[in-house]
């Protein structure tokens, strides 16, 4: 097999990453080791983990001429003792040769060194197959040391692992949480540690004679000559003794396996080059070489005559080329509809155009001051709207093939022939931050939703950040991870949709609708009495802390108390005991306390995360790679002996906050995320959520592979996906639905460079969120950018299909010392950017995909994670690490507004990603929105005071690159703008009154050609309208809810106006608190906050305009009526526009009566008070004349 080569190297030779490691030379590529040459010896010296060992001169070409007489093959032996074979590993076989291994000539044998090859996966050496060796019990120990500890640190603090006995105080019954069933003790005398366990929970025994021992034991054993302490003989690791890569008795140098390096258990790099490609397909499609180790075959061969015709260059022939299967498709919209939309957009631009012109050339000179303030409005109103307008004009529709998406990553094939999934690992995000705000139910219940999702459990991670702190939210997670081992499994068996259970429980309807097995009536009535109790043990979680908490402390109190009494001090002066809150276990729970003290509050605690196995205790390491089915047993409560029992990996992370130090609110908290999920799953793509959105289609997540894993996309930054919320009033009063913008301008931006980010329901490239530049990219230039030029950020050879990756590929103006500086001092963290890169790829499957990377390379499991790699994960998550680096301001989410998610997404489209718009037909994801009046202003107040900070700031799309299309130049320019449009939507909501009250219009007589005008600017509204609704569809009332909805938030915008003024002009900072979400009890009112009314100075304005308004057409009618010379063209004008903006305030006037009319009487007082004051003041000003008859005499203040 050593004969075989390939035509060339590529994937196989280590990746020259931004770590700054140095390029190996190509005679000898030592895996997972630094290595240098010593200058004038030309020995290779291994400096790894603070030791030299140093090797003779790798062996001249000729040496190997005769590839028979290495001897080594897979039935090899070597000199000096019978020596087979090492047994099959995850990652294929590993072959030694030594000086003595080999026949060789006495001139040549003088050249050669001990060295180690290992022979990547064949066809007949497929990883993981069967008979392949479990993993080793240190392994296990380490992978169980993981899952019961809390690990924690900080800012000038030691990160520390707290081994916990107890989590919850519930019991849990999973195989994979053996962790925290507890276990038998150890035999060791004195030792009170429990016996290692396996991911089915049975006792691990690494000695054949059943010793029972524990993780510390075992490894001190191990330390004392690897002697088991109960039959004094060798412990046996792997298949053969002698096979111990520790021993160095035989003389050879051992390199550590795929998967080792700088860490034996887990090396990001290494993962990249060598436990996570496939070599099957690569031998025949590519020219890797052949071999990887401490020995490596040059590219184009050891020496020129070993190409001959037959096996040179090209490796052989190209296996039978399948046609190409696309993943997704774009479907345009249809010519009968957008074509009539786009020529109607045109038609009201030139009428519009037209009709200020008119209306400039046509003063009322009897009140300039009312046509000058009209005119102001309308200008800015025609511009806001051709910004609006100018983004919609190219709406497209996309679909996606999830049975292709199977048959190429799921289906056995030569590259996979066990049909392992080939799909990228997904890291998901959930956020929260005040348990009193946001129920620990609803964020529970959003991540079993998550961990019942429908994608490769080994595949899956999710990560719960904690910026509270809160033991209430620790419980609760472990209580969701528990539940966890009988929910996912009941989705699976009965493919249950939607996969969050207390919205599954609320379906009104037949549950037995479409279910095929006859037990589910059965499984269903159990899995529901679990859940109710699952719901009690959650709401009970307060007063159990307390209790707990208050009898912890009392004792506590009663040991100092003893204590002063044997010392003999006086009680009286009796220190105060710290009122601590305590875990389930009896020890200080580490972040924020109920009652604060240092180091224990809001603000100022230690980071946290606890890694578990819900999958194996409460949060981490992830599972086997092999189906677990659960047992056939009696005593279960639900059969799932058919049915794969692994849960995928869960993190509970609590990043350290102190005094001092800017924690950046969310945007702060997602990348720490960010950081600490790349150091311990690193998965390519990243999936963010709110913590009241759930997964609502559980093959969501597949749908966002397509167009990630599809041709070109390679170039897409993100898939956002529709927010669609549930617990809204049926009449959506408040338009909280928001279906407008969702399905009709992010379904627009889709045909431009794609949508928005805005949010929750969003899936990351993770190599995007680091701030680098997309493979290939166009730039826009000319005057109204419509010339185009394609630009490259990689360079690319045409010959191969998969690209190595250097620092100078990332970034042109990055190198390996400015690494540190924009990603911070972690290694493992840079470690795992190329990893996160190459996994991200698309399969380079068809000669059109350019950036691609081999099918079944992402086949083999990611190795455990172990204590090392979780305390570099507490570490990037201190409060310190972002010091001097560019996180937050070129790398993650962008710091310094409060609509992060806008401005993040907006830096990824000016460097040239694209994004797509992805709308499944069942809704991804559902969530709550406030729906509550005053709840819902203050939110669309949040997003216009982000929306003006992005006006002042460098993040201004007029400040944009060539990178970013006109039209979505033109999107971004409206959301720093839109809230300005509040000046004059106030001024334009009081010129009706003002006209009515005055006597005097707009115009000067409604005269024909104003009415033309003004019933084409009407017309072409409509039908626009109506086209919108056609190819977006909305429903009409939801486009009519949306348009009062407008006037009514554009009364709020003017506070974010002048919020945002005061932050750019006087350094203010704005503060804003989050929104509670309501988890209403089953028998109360889903609906009961919407008849709320919570006085707030954002009511002001409206209701001053409508009563306003009122007093105004109540006024002129009666002046009318009683006039000498009545002129009703006016007061029809006037009250027109005065309806016209009446009609919009309907749903906020409803919303004062409140439930049965009941409104607080602030609401009259308030509006009697300005009403009355801006009447007086009027009529003061302009006091009505006396007629001749003497009728309607002249009004005059006492």
């Amino acid at each position: 097999m050593l004969g075989h080569r390939p035509s060339s190297s590529h994937i196989l030779t280590p990746l020259a990453s931004i770590l700054g490691l140095q390029t190996i030379p190509k005679q000898l590529a030592i895996y997972g080791r630094a290595h240098t040459r010593a200058a004038g010896t030309g020995r290779v010296i291994d400096e790894s983990h603070g030791h030299r060992t140093e090797m003779s001169n790798p062996p001249p070409k000729k040496a190997i001429r005769n590839p028979g007489a290495a001897g080594a093959g897979p039935g090899g032996s070597s000199a000096g003792g019978q020596r087979g074979p090492a047994g099959n590993t995850v990652n294929g076989r590993y072959l030694s040769l030594s000086r003595e291994d080999i026949d060789m000539e006495g001139e040549l044998a003088a050249d050669y060194t001990n060295y180690t090859v290992q022979i990547p996966p064949t066809p007949d050496n497929q990883p993981m197959m069967d008979g392949a060796e479990p993993a080793s019990v240190a392994m296990k120990a380490e992978e169980q040391y993981v899952s019961n500890s809390l690990f924690t640190g900080g800012f000038n603090s030691v990160t520390r692992a707290h081994l916990m006995d107890k989590v919850i105080e519930s019991e849990v019954s999973h195989p994979q949480m053996a962790g925290s069933k507890g276990s038998s003790l150890c035999a060791m005398p004195a030792c009170d540690g429990k016996v290692m366990r396996d991911e089915r929970g049975q006792d691990i025994d690494p000695c054949e004679c059943r010793f029972k021992i524990c993780r510390d034991c075992y490894l001190d054993a191990q330390k004392d000559g690897c002697l088991c302490p109960g039959c004094k003989e060798h412990y046996k690791i792997g298949e053969y003794a002698e096979d111990d890569p520790n021993d160095a008795s035989a003389g050879k140098h051992y390199l550590p396996g795929p998967g080792g390096g700088m860490n034996t258990s887990k090396s990001l790099l290494a993962r990249n080059q060598n436990g996570e490609f496939d070599h099957n397909r690569w031998l025949f499609e590519s020219s890797g070489t052949y071999g990887y180790g401490n020995a490596f075959w040059p590219k184009g061969g050891m020496y020129d005559d070993d190409l001959d015709d037959e096996g040179g260059g090209g490796g052989g022939e190209l296996p039978e080329q399948k046609p190409f299967k696309p993943l997704t498709r774009k479907i345009p919209m249809p010519t009968s509809i957008i074509s009539p939309y786009r020529i109607f957009i045109v038609i009201r631009m030139f009428v519009l155009l037209f009709y200020l012109t008119w209306r400039i050339q046509n003063p009322n000179m009897e009140a300039l001051w009312l046509w000058g303030m009209s005119i102001v409005c309308e200008l800015w109103f025609a511009f806001s709207w051709l910004l609006d307008m100018l983004p919609k004009v190219n709406p497209v529709n996309r679909s996606t093939d999830l049975a292709v998406l199977k048959e190429k990553f799921e289906t056995p094939s030569p590259s996979n022939p066990h049909g392992r999934s080939d799909l990228p690992g997904l890291d998901v995000f959930v956020s929260t931050a005040d348990p009193e705000k946001e129920p620990v139910l609803t964020t529970a219940t959003t991540i079993l939703s998550i961990l019942a999702a429908d994608y490769p459990v080994e595949k899956l991670a999710c990560y719960v950040s904690d910026d509270g702190g809160a033991l209430l939210t620790f419980e609760a997670m472990a209580e969701a991870a528990s539940f966890a081992n009988i929910w996912v499994p009941f989705c699976k068996k009965h493919d249950i949709e939607p996969r969050q259970p207390d919205s599954y429980f609320s379906i009104k309807g037949d549950p037995t609708k479409g279910k095929r097995r006859s037990d589910f009536v059965k499984d269903r009535r159990k899995v529901k009495r679990e859940f109710d109790e699952f719901k009690v043990r959650i709401n009970s979680l307060p007063d159990s802390i307390r209790r707990r908490s208050d009898a912890f402390n009392a004792r506590e109190d009663m040991k100092m108390l003893k204590h002063l009494r044997e010392t003999g001090a006086d009680p009286a002066e009796q220190p105060k005991v710290k009122k601590a809150t305590w875990m389930a276990d009896g020890t200080h729970w580490p972040g924020t306390w109920a009652v604060s003290s240092p180091d224990h509050a809001k603000g100022n605690h230690a980071g946290i995360l606890q890694a578990s196995r819900i999958t194996y205790i409460l949060l981490s390491i992830p599972p086997s790679p092999d189906p677990l089915y659960g047992m056939h047993d009696e005593e279960q409560l639900v059969d799932f002996s058919d049915v794969d029992i692994r849960l995928p990996m869960l993190v509970y992370m609590s990043r350290e906050k102190r005094p001092g130090y800017d924690h950046n609110k969310k945007a702060g908290a997602m990348n720490a995320l960010v950081r600490c999920s790349a150091v311990m799953s690193n998965g390519p793509f990243i999936l963010n959520f709110d913590c009241d959105h759930y997964i609502n289609n559980a093959q969501a997540i597949r749908e966002a592979m397509c167009f990630v894993m599809d041709r070109g996309g390679e170039r897409i930054a993100y898939i956002q996906f529709p927010q669609r919320f549930e617990g809204i009033d049926p009449s959506d009063r408040y338009a909280n639905n928001n279906t407008v913008f969702f399905d009709g301008n992010m379904r627009a931006l889709d045909g431009l460079q794609g949508p928005m980010y805005v949010g929750t329901g969003c899936m990351f490239r993770r190599f995007a969120l680091y701030g680098f530049d997309p493979p290939r990219a166009t730039e826009y230039t000319g005057l109204l950018f419509n010339k185009k030029k394609k630009v490259s950020s990689t360079s690319f050879d045409p010959e191969t299909d998969t690209q190595s990756l250097k620092a100078r590929d990332f970034d042109a103006d990055l190198t390996s010392m400015l690494v540190p500086r924009r990603f911070g001092n972690s290694s493992a963290l840079m470690a795992s950017i190329p990893v996160a890169e190459f996994q991200a790829r698309p399969l380079a499957d068809h000669p059109a995909v350019q950036h691609g990377r081999p099918p079944g390379a992402l086949t083999v499991p990611r190795p455990p994670l172990d204590p090392p790699t979780v305390a570099e994960a507490v570490s990037v998550i201190s409060c310190w690490y972002e010091d001097k680096t560019e996180w937050g301001d070129r790398v993650g989410w962008i710091y310094g507004s409060v609509t992060e998610d806008v401005v993040s997404g907006y830096r990824m489209h000016n460097r040239g990603w694209r994004s797509v718009y992805c709308i499944p037909k069942r809704d991804a994801f559902l969530g709550t929105a406030p729906i509550n009046m005053t709840d819902r202003l203050h939110q669309v107040l949040r997003w216009a005071t982000g929306s003006v900070e992005i006006f002042f700031s460098r993040n201004n799309a007029f400040l944009a690159s060539r990178r970013l299309m006109f039209l979505q130049r033109v999107a971004y320019l409206n959301v720093g703008i839109y809230p300005f449009t509040s000046i004059f939507l106030l001024v334009y909501c009081f010129i009706p009154a003002l006209s009515l009250f005055s006597g005097f219009f707009i115009v000067q007589t409604l005269n024909v050609a104003f009415l033309c005008y003004l019933l084409t600017i009407t017309i072409t509204l409509i039908a626009l309208g109506i086209l919108e609704v056609k190819w977006s569809g909305i429903a009409l009332e939801d486009w009519w809810r949306n348009e009062q909805f407008w006037l009514i938030s554009g009364t709020a915008h003017l506070y974010a106006v002048v919020q945002g003024l005061l932050k750019v002009m006087a350094g203010i900072e704005i503060s804003f608190t989050l929104t509670a979400k309501a988890a209403a009890d089953e028998n109360e009112d889903i609906y009961a906050d919407l008849y709320v009314v919570k006085w707030s100075s954002l009511l002001i304005p409206p209701i001053t305009i409508g009563m306003i308004n009122i007093i105004a057409i109540a006024f002129a009618f009666a002046r009318t009526v009683y006039s000498d010379n009545p002129r009703w063209g006016k007061f029809i004008g006037g009250g027109f526009f005065s309806f016209w903006v009446l009609a919009h305030l309907y749903p906020f006037a409803k919303g004062l009566m409140g439930r049965r009319g009941k409104t607080p009487t602030i609401v009259f007082v308030w509006s009697g008070l300005i009403s009355i004051t801006i009447s007086l003041l009027w009529v003061a000003i302009s006091p009505p004349e006396a007629t001749a008859g003497g009728r309607g005499a002249g009004f005059q203040f006492p």
